[in-house]
C-alpha cells in the first residue's frame, strides 16, 4: 500500500531545489568574479583624458555597487541562501532517516530483529490497539500505520509471507518495484489538517495570483526601448511641429519614469527646489506646466545643462541622476514621436537637446566648452571677446583648423592639459565628411523611374582616421562627457526629409562604429525610398550627432525621376509563356473533378433517357392493347412527343452545363489594376 514518506520526500524535494540552487549559485559567483574581473572599457569606464579620470574611477564603483547591491541581486541571494540552508538540513535528515522506505517488519513493529514470537505479539498488540481505526476515526496516517502493522505481524507469523519476506523482501511476494508517496507523513495528522489547508490556501490563492499579477501589471506599463506606455502618450500630448527647444526640458521632465521619485512630498524637498529655481530661472521659458512633478524636473535638467548641480542637494542630485540615467532611451522616444507625427524640425531639436543633455550644455553656450579643462574664461580668449587682436574662433573646427601655436586659451594649462586637448581633437572629437550616393539595383543605367526603389546610401567618413594608429578605435567608440554620469556610445542619426514642409521620410540611428570599414573608417547607411511621380524633388540629409554639439553635416539632395512609361516594353520570352500557360497542380485536379461530375451527369441523362423510352414504349404496348386495331397514326405522334420532350431536357441539361463553363471563364479573367502615381 502506498504511504507518505518522509525520506523519499527528502529526494524529491533535494531534486527540486537543485533546478534553482545549481544555476543561482553559478550566476551569484560569476557576478562577483565579473565585479572584480571586468574590463574596464566594458562599463565605459575609459579615461582618455584627465577630465575624464573622476568618472571612469566613480563608474568602476558604482558597476561593483549597482551589480552586488541591486534589489535583484540581494533577494535573489537571501533566497538562494535560505534554500540552500534547508538542501543541507535535508542532507543531515537523508543521513539519518535513512534510505526510501522499504518494508522491514521488525522497525515497524519496533522490535529488535530476531525477536521470538512472544515479543512479536505483544508488539503487535501494544500498535494495533495504538493505530485502530475505531480509536483514530478520520485519521488516514494512524489508518495505514495500522495496515503496516497488521502486514508487518502477517510477515513473521505466517509461514508463506515470512518466507516471502525472506526471498523478495515482502510478505506478498515478489514485487516489480517500491514506490511510496514523496510527501512528508505530517500531512496526514489530523491535528495539522487545518494549517495544511491554509498553507495550500495562501500558497495557490494568495502568492501565485498576486506574483502573476505582478508580473502583469509591471511589464504591460511598458513598450518599445523600455519606455513606459504612459511615456508615449505624454509625448504625444506634449509634442507638435512647433514646439520649441527651450520647451523640451519641461516635456522631458513630465515622462512618466519620474512621476513618484521627482514629486516632492516635504516642506523641505520643496523648499530646495524653490531656491534652485532662483538660480536657473532666468535661462527658462515660462512653466507651461504646473504640476509638482514638471516643475522639479524641469529645474533639475535646467541645472545639469547650465552646469548649476554644485547648488543641489543630495537628494535632488540623486534624482537628476536617475533623469540622466533614463534620458538615452527617453530621448529616442521623443525622436520616434515626432517621426509618427511628421514633425521634421521637432526631431532634430530633440536630437540636438540630447547633445545639449550629453555635454551640460545649452543654446547659448559656446561648442569650444566640449574641450577638456576648458571653461568660459578660456572660451573668451578663443573668441576674443577680451579685445586683443586675432582671428575669432566659435567651432571646434575652426579651432581644428589652427596650427597648435595659435590656439589661444591654453596660457594656464599644464603639459598634461594641453596633451588632453591636442588627443580630443586628433583622436575623440568626430570630424567627418559625410558623402550621398542614389541608386537603383538591377538596372541597366542610373536613371530613376517612377516606382522603383532607390537606395540612398550615406557614407560617414572621420577625416583624422588613421587605420595604423590604434588609438583611433580605442577612444573613438564613447562620446567624451565628463559632465554626464554614465557612458554613451559615439552614434549618428540620419534624416531625410523636407524639413521646411516639414516631411520625414526617414530618421534612423546609426552606431558609429558598428559596421564601420576597419581601413578607411567610413560607415555606411542605405535609405530606401520609393521613387515619387515624375519630376524633380530636392531632401534634406542631415546627419548629426547623438553627443557632440557642433559635428552635425547637412547636404542637399536632388532626385529626378523619369516616366516609367518610356521605358522598353518587357517581351516574355516564349517558353516562359508556355509555363504561364500549363496549368497548375491544383488547376489539374479541379478539372479532373468537374470532367467527372460531366461524365456522371451524362450516365444519369443516358439513364433517364432509357428509362423514358421504356415507359413509352409500355404505355404504348398498353395502348395497342386498349385499342384492337387502333390507328397507326395516332400511336407515332405519342411516340414523336414523347421523343421531343426527351430532345429538351437533353438540350436543358447542355445549356445548363455550358453556362456552369462560361462562368468559370469569367472568374478566371483578372482585371490589371495600375495603381495611380
Amino acid at each position: 500500500m502506498l504511504q507518505y514518506d518522509n525520506s523519499a520526500f527528502y529526494f524529491f524535494a533535494m531534486s527540486i531545489l537543485s533546478f534553482y540552487l545549481l544555476p543561482s549559485w553559478y550566476y551569484i559567483l560569476s557576478s562577483v568574479y565579473q565585479v572584480y574581473t571586468i574590463r574596464d572599457e566594458t562599463i565605459g569606464a575609459v579615461a582618455r583624458t584627465s577630465a575624464e579620470k573622476e568618472k571612469a574611477e566613480r563608474l568602476k564603483k558604482d558597476s561593483k555597487r549597482s551589480l552586488l547591491t541591486s534589489r535583484g541581486f540581494l533577494w535573489n541571494l537571501g533566497i538562494t541562501i535560505a534554500l540552500t540552508a534547508l538542501f543541507i538540513w535535508l542532507v543531515v535528515s537523508v543521513s539519518a532517516d535513512g534510505q526510501v522506505n522499504s518494508f522491514d517488519p521488525y522497525k515497524i513493529l519496533e522490535i529488535d530483529l530476531g525477536a521470538d514470537n512472544k515479543a512479536i505479539k505483544k508488539a503487535y498488540r501494544k500498535l494495533s490497539l495504538l493505530y485502530h481505526p475505531d480509536k483514530n476515526p478520520g485519521d488516514r496516517a494512524a489508518e495505514a500505520k495500522f495496515v503496516m502493522v497488521s502486514k508487518a505481524y502477517e510477515a513473521l507469523t505466517d509461514e508463506t509471507a515470512r518466507e516471502n519476506y525472506e526471498k523478495f523482501g515482502n510478505p506478498d511476494g515478489r514485487q516489480n518495484m517500491q514506490v511510496s508517496i514523496g510527501l512528508p507523513a505530517f500531512l496526514l495528522d489530523a491535528s495539522n489538517k487545518n494549517l495544511v489547508l491554509v498553507g495550500y490556501l495562501i500558497f495557490m490563492v494568495g502568492i501565485i495570483p498576486y506574483g502573476v499579477y505582478t508580473y502583469y501589471s509591471d511589464s504591460s506599463q511598458y513598450g518599445e526601448k523600455n519606455v513606459m506606455y504612459d511615456t508615449y502618450a505624454w509625448f504625444h500630448y506634449a509634442l507638435s511641429e512647433h514646439t520649441l527647444m527651450k520647451a523640451l526640458p519641461e516635456i522631458f521632465a513630465g515622462s512618466a519614469e519620474f512621476r513618484k521619485r521627482n514629486k516632492p512630498t516635504t516642506a523641505e524637498q520643496k523648499q530646495s527646489i524653490a531656491k534652485q529655481t532662483a538660480v536657473v530661472k532666468q535661462h527658462m521659458l515660462k512653466p507651461k506646466y504646473l504640476h509638482p512633478v514638471c516643475v522639479k524636473g524641469n529645474v533639475l535638467m535646467h541645472s545639469h545643462l547650465l552646469r548649476q548641480t554644485s547648488s543641489l542637494t543630495a537628494s535632488d542630485a540623486s534624482d537628476l541622476k536617475f533623469m540622466l540615467q533614463h534620458a538615452t532611451e527617453l530621448i529616442d522616444a521623443m525622436i520616434s514621436v515626432c517621426k509618427s507625427l511628421d514633425a521634421a524640425q521637432t526631431a532634430v531639436h530633440c536630437i540636438e537637446f540630447g547633445q545639449y543633455v550629453t555635454q551640460a550644455l545649452w543654446v547659448k553656450d559656446s561648442p569650444l566648452l566640449q574641450l577638456p579643462h576648458y571653461g568660459p574664461e578660456e572660451v573668451k580668449h578663443c573668441e576674443n571677446k577680451n579685445g586683443k587682436k586675432g582671428p575669432k574662433v566659435s567651432t571646434i573646427e575652426q579651432y581644428m583648423a589652427q596650427e597648435e601655436e595659435e590656439r589661444k586659451g591654453m596660457a594656464t594649462f599644464t603639459d598634461e592639459q594641453k596633451a588632453d586637448v591636442r588627443n580630443y581633437l586628433k583622436y575623440i572629437y568626430p570630424d567627418v565628411s559625410v558623402t550621398a550616393k542614389i541608386f537603383t539595383e538591377d538596372d541597366e543605367d542610373d536613371k530613376v523611374y517612377e516606382g522603383d526603389v532607390c537606395t540612398i546610401r550615406v557614407s560617414i567618413a572621420r577625416n583624422q582616421w588613421d587605420a595604423d594608429d590604434s588609438r583611433h578605435k580605442q577612444q573613438g567608440d564613447l562620446v567624451h562627457a565628463p559632465l554626464f554620469p554614465f557612458p554613451k556610445r559615439e552614434a549618428w542619426w540620419v534624416i531625410l526629409a523636407q524639413i521646411k514642409e516639414g516631411k520625414i521620410m526617414s530618421i534612423e540611428k546609426v552606431s558609429a562604429t558598428r559596421g564601420r570599414n576597419p581601413k578607411t573608417g567610413v560607415v555606411h547607411h542605405d535609405i530606401k525610398l520609393m521613387a515619387p511621380p515624375k519630376g524633380r524633388y530636392e531632401f534634406d540629409l542631415v546627419v548629426k550627432s547623438n553627443g557632440y554639439v557642433g559635428a552635425d553635416k547637412k547636404l542637399r539632395i536632388s532626385l529626378e525621376t523619369l516616366d516609367n512609361s518610356t521605358l522598353p516594353e518587357y517581351k516574355i520570352h516564349p517558353e516562359d509563356a508556355e509555363l504561364d500557360d500549363e496549368p497548375t497542380l491544383f488547376e489539374q485536379m479541379l478539372n479532373d473533378h468537374v470532367e467527372q461530375d460531366s461524365d456522371d451527369e451524362d450516365d444519369d441523362d443516358d439513364k433517364g433517357d432509357k428509362d423514358d423510352d421504356n415507359d413509352d414504349d409500355d404505355k404504348d404496348d398498353e395502348k395497342k392493347k386498349l385499342v384492337d386495331g387502333g390507328d397507326q397514326q395516332q400511336s407515332a405522334a405519342v411516340t414523336t412527343v414523347s421523343s421531343q420532350k426527351v430532345n429538351k431536357k437533353r438540350a436543358q441539361l447542355r445549356n445548363a452545363r455550358n453556362d456552369d463553363d462560361d462562368d468559370d471563364d469569367d472568374d478566371d479573367e483578372v482585371e490589371d489594376v495600375t495603381p495611380n502615381k
